[in-house]
Formats: structure tokens, C-alpha cells, sequence
């Protein structure tokens, strides 16, 4: 490399860190309306119409945005069609909204890509472009706005790692929350206006249970769950497990006369085999399954409140809610698990190495049934079986 092409990337690195600190010294000052720093982050100075307005298609200045509360949806082109499908529906739900509160809020999409790509030569184009036309609200209007300086900032001062992110500016530019789309995925709508102090109260105000995990992912569930059933949630992808423990299960809810719903929630990666799964499940009649979307959408849910809580500092804190939930997405990794609730209330979870012996071992735990009720006594022997060693391993029955 000769002395010319050392100094000219030395520029360039010393223009780019220009860029990086004038937006930190924006970021920490206190601004008076929002256009610094978003004139900032899509490069907004030589250009007078930088946006698209998804909902007419044509390009407009970026001072339709000014004095808003601004979500700013930074992601790549490959974007998760469930979250896509949230965005379009909350959206919607502003438009709707007459009020005047819920008129001073708008999208904006900022597209991240490579730029080591030529944009009038790449396939990227035509995905930009496409996506861009499934978005009904303003986008930069070509990812070349957004330069090097202005991505490595996003990427280390609000942690964007290629998957969507959400950042909530309020009408001055301050930053409300570094990352709603987790809160925007438990509690949708209800989540507004999606600061990091609503997310806060929101997870004040749950319980660990049912209808937290499963929302309004399957409307049978709720009215399972109103009617005060015993439902089982379970997992994983060993066929041979599942139909022991749905016929285990299913054998001692019988005897027992309790009304118990089994529903097979899949896993959170190896999607084919899952499907075989499902088709295994339905052939068979084990139990009820979720549509592949619908599982998907439950495991992006649960990461995303691991994700809430650590979002929130709650990471290192006795929660005993964050400890649900780590125990189920290590279940998942695991194998096979399931998760029995009487209503929305939860009994137990475990992984296959306990919850099947549970069911298997009936006969030890039964005679307590009449003094301690099914959930009390289910719990106790499995809680028991959970800390030792020693229980009974059983095989599996064979599925030909």
C-alpha cells in the first residue's frame, strides 16, 4: 500500500469518527426538538425530500416528522414476516386512532446494509425495494443515506445486531427506549407508547402464568383457561417421547377425571423436523398442535421477554418471572419438556428427565391425591423427583 491510499483511509477514518461523535454529543445533549439528531442518522442535509412516505408512495421532506415521537425501525433486509405483520398492525392502530396523542406518533425505517455491495448491481436493490413497498409508513429512501459512521453508531451505542430493532425518540429526540420491538411483542398495542418506564410498569403488573405466555397466540387456550382446565404445554422433537408422554399423560388425567388439553408448542430452531412432528402428532391423535407460524411467534414471544427483562437491568436480580423464563428457553435446548398449568396457573415444568417419570410413577403419588388435590400432589412427587438423583429412569414405548 503506497503513502497516497494510507492517508486516504486515514481520512475517511478520521471523517467517520467526526460523524460518531457529533452524533454521541447530540445523543447526551438536551435538545430542543427532534431534527438534529435525526438529520444526523439518515445524512439529511444535502437532501430535500430524504423519505418515502409508504402510505402514498412519494418522497417527502423529513420535517414531517418534527415535533413527533418517532419509532425509528432499524433492521436489514431480511426482516421476520411475523414482526413485519405486529409493525403493519400497531400501525394501523395509530391510524385509527383520532385522537391527538396518537396523531403525534409515526414509523420511520432505516434499511442497514452492507456497503461493500453496488446497489445499481446488486439483488439487494430489488429486496430493499420490496420491502420498502410493504411498509406503510416513512422509510429512508435509499440505504445509501445511511453511511458507515451512522451504522457503527447504531451498532454500538443501541446494540443493533442484524435482527429489527425499535428505538423510541421522543418529540424532542431523546431517546425513550433503546428497544421496544420486545415490548411490542408481548403485549402488542398495549404496550403504547412504548418507553422504557411503560415497560417497566408493564412487567409490574404481570404474574407468571399461562396467559402471559400464550397472550392471544391461540383463542382456544383462553377458553381453556377460563374454564379452569388442566393444560399442557409441551416440546422438543424425539417422536418417541412424545407419544409416551401424551399417552402417559393422558392415561392418568383418565383416571384421575380431570380435563387435561395437550398442546404441542414445537421447538424454537429445526423447523423441519418439528413439521414431522406435527404431522407425526396429527396422524396419531396425540394432541392438539399449533400452526408453524403460531409456534414461531411463541418462541420469538418468550426470547423476547428474556430479552425485556435484561433490557431493563433485571438480569442479575432475584426475579422469580426471569427464572421462568430461562427455564423454559433451556428446556427447549435441552429436548423434550412440558409445562402443566390448571388454568393459567402454573403447577410445574421440567425437562423430559423428569416431567415423564412423574406421569410414569402415578402409582407412588396417587393415594395423596384425595388429601392434597391432583396439582399439589403432581407438583410435590416431581418437585421431589427434580432433587434426586436417583428417580427412575423408564423407557420409551416403540412408536412402529
Amino acid at each position: 500500500m503506497n503513502l497516497d491510499s494510507r492517508t486516504d483511509e486515514r481520512l475517511l477514518f478520521d471523517a467517520e469518527d467526526d460523524v460518531y461523535q457529533m452524533l454521541m454529543k447530540i445523543l447526551n445533549s438536551d435538545p430542543s426538538d427532534n431534527m438534529k439528531i435525526l438529520k444526523a442518522l439518515i445524512n439529511a442535509e444535502d437532501d430535500q425530500l430524504p423519505l418515502l412516505d409508504g402510505s402514498t408512495n412519494r418522497r417527502v421532506k423529513l420535517e414531517v416528522l418534527k415535533g413527533k415521537n418517532v419509532f425509528l425501525l432499524i433492521s436489514g433486509l431480511d426482516f421476520p414476516n411475523e414482526d413485519l405483520l405486529l409493525l403493519k398492525h400497531i400501525h394501523k392502530e395509530f391510524c385509527l386512532e383520532r385522537s391527538l396523542i396518537h396523531r403525534r406518533h409515526e414509523f420511520m425505517w432505516i434499511p442497514i446494509v452492507d456497503h461493500s455491495f453496488k446497489w445499481k448491481d446488486s439483488q439487494q436493490q430489488e429486496m430493499f425495494e420490496c420491502l420498502q413497498a410493504s411498509m406503510p409508513w416513512y422509510s429512508v429512501c435509499t440505504p445509501a443515506r445511511i453511511d458507515k459512521a451512522i451504522i457503527r453508531f447504531i451498532k454500538e451505542e443501541w446494540h443493533f445486531q442484524n435482527k429489527p430493532i425499535l428505538v423510541v425518540l421522543d418529540s424532542q429526540g431523546k431517546v425513550m427506549n433503546r428497544n421496544a420491538i420486545h415490548m411490542m411483542r408481548i403485549w402488542e398495542d398495549t404496550g403504547y407508547p412504548f418507553t422504557s418506564s411503560k415497560e417497566k410498569a408493564l412487567w409490574g403488573a404481570e404474574t407468571w402464568g399461562l396467559e402471559l405466555l400464550v397472550h392471544d397466540v391461540h383463542p382456544t387456550i383462553q377458553n381453556w383457561i377460563k374454564k379452569g382446565k388442566f393444560i399442557c404445554l409441551y416440546g422438543g422433537t424425539d417422536m418417541k417421547w412424545i407419544q409416551t408422554f401424551t399417552t402417559v399423560a393422558k392415561e392418568v388425567a383418565s383416571a384421575e377425571r380431570i380435563p387435561l388439553e395437550m398442546v404441542y408448542v414445537g421447538k424454537s430452531t429445526h423447523r423441519e423436523r418439528v413439521l414431522q412432528c406435527i404431522a407425526f402428532i396429527s396422524m396419531k391423535e396425540l394432541s392438539h398442535w399449533w400452526p408453524d407460524r403460531t409456534m414461531v411467534w411463541f418462541w420469538s414471544r418468550l426470547e423476547s421477554m428474556l430479552f425485556s427483562k435484561i433490557q431493563l437491568g433485571r438480569a442479575d436480580e432475584k426475579d422469580p418471572m426471569l427464572e421462568e423464563i430461562k427455564k423454559l428457553l433451556s428446556y427447549d435446548k435441552e429436548g423434550g419438556w412440558a409445562m402443566l398449568s390448571k388454568g393459567s396457573s402454573p403447577i410445574f415444568s421440567g425437562s423430559s428427565a423428569t416431567v415423564l417419570p412423574t406421569f410414569m410413577a402415578y402409582h407412588a403419588w396417587k393415594e395423596q391425591v384425595p388429601t392434597k388435590g391432583f396439582d399439589q400432589a403432581v407438583m410435590d412427587y416431581h418437585d421431589q423427583l427434580r432433587n434426586d438423583s436417583d428417580y427412575p429412569k423408564f423407557d420409551f414405548i416403540d412408536i412402529e
